[in-house]
């Protein structure tokens, strides 16, 4: 049976002026496991910690199981922090990807439910990739949350295996084993512009709304007749032999960017798997859909099935590209997804 804490709410007890002064009352519990499904944590009580409305401007890791965030209303909860890759450090290098989280989860069995997770440090051409969250572990759980930022808001970790650039992967998982979780995202709102939701984990989106936003440090086209492209929904890195990356499923894809100038996404590793399915798809979405990153077609695999709207419009779409079958659609259902050896039940 799970204890309480509570941050914001003076009349409750234990309350905590932060979340990291809650998180920092608990007992240290080993951090996350080193091969997933995770094993079973009896030892481990799991925790709720409620979150009044307000704004609380800290930087977050969570790295013990069985934590579950809970807020009254993610409009008026919300975690922000203020980091981007641009930034100087101490050595001389720049601060990197990885390490501009708001909030990073290295654990398993985590759940949050109407929060707000932001990063407001600025467009990502100003500063750089600007993570909201960086999600890493097995059966995490979002429910109800908003997701905002500029370039690379929400990280689904693992890390692929190597980085294109000495020190592109800077951080805190560098050096870790490449552990491959699951993650489930339900009701929430997403909101960046290039590649905004990326990484290797298993995801399944299901009544989610991706807001593709018009980049505000982006000069205007020269010409009426000059394309621009605002960014990228998708980049995923799913591991080579995986059946499954993104789906997303009965989700609502809306921009304030102009007609055809949006991708649904593009492969950040040359496995990468991403399937929309019964989705809304605003005009923003370019007519071809998805871009191939300069890899080799016959690795990833992109598809969408019985989609609406727009820019839902496949009969112009990237040649490499798939419209499922009924048949082929069957297979991704959330249970297919996302149980895995464990039998996982959402």
């Amino acid at each position: 049976m799970a204890f309480n804490l509570y941050v914001g709410y003076p009349h409750e007890n234990p309350n905590f002026d932060s979340l990291n002064q809650a998180l920092n009352s608990l007992p240290a519990q080993e951090v996350a496991p080193a091969s997933y499904p995770a094993a079973q944590d009896s030892h481990v009580e799991p925790v709720n910690i409620y979150i009044a409305p307000g704004i609380y401007e800290e930087q977050v890791v969570i790295n013990r199981p069985h934590v579950t965030l809970i807020g009254e209303k993610a409009e008026n909860t919300i975690l922000t922090y203020h980091l981007g890759a641009y930034e100087d450090m101490e050595d001389g290098s720049k601060r990197g990807t990885f390490r501009t989280a708001s909030v990073r989860i290295d654990t398993h069995d985590f759940t949050a439910r109407n929060i707000t997770f932001q990063n407001n440090a600025g467009f990502g051409h100003t500063v750089g990739q600007a993570l909201a969250m960086y999600a890493e572990g097995d059966r995490l759980i979002f429910e109800d949350c908003i997701f905002l930022g500029s370039q690379d808001t929400l990280f689904t970790a693992p890390l692929p295996p190597t980085a294109a650039k000495p020190g592109g992967f800077t951080g805190p998982s560098e050096f870790r084993p490449r552990i491959l979780g699951r993650q489930y995202y339900k009701n929430c709102f997403l909101r960046g512009d290039v590649d905004f939701i990326f990484g290797s984990a298993i995801c399944y989106f299901e009544n989610c709304t991706i807001f593709s936003q018009k980049p505000g440090d982006r000069k205007p086209p020269e010409s009426p007749d000059e394309e621009v492209i605002y960014g990228y929904i998708t980049a995923a890195s799913t591991p080579e032999g995986e059946p499954f990356g993104y789906v997303f499923e009965s989700c609502k894809l809306i921009s304030d960017c102009p007609k055809a100038s949006v991708y649904l996404g593009r492969p950040w590793r040359e496995f990468a798997k991403t399937v929309f399915l019964r989705c809304e798809i605003g005009k923003h979405i370019h007519p071809l859909g998805w871009q191939d990153w300069k890899k080799p077609h016959e690795s990833f695999y992109y598809g969408e099935y019985a989609c609406t709207g727009e820019g839902a419009d496949t009969t112009k779409r990237a040649d490499f590209s798939h419209v499922l079958t009924e048949e082929e659609a069957s297979k991704y259902t959330r249970k297919a997804v996302l149980s895995g050896k464990d039998n996982w039940s959402i």
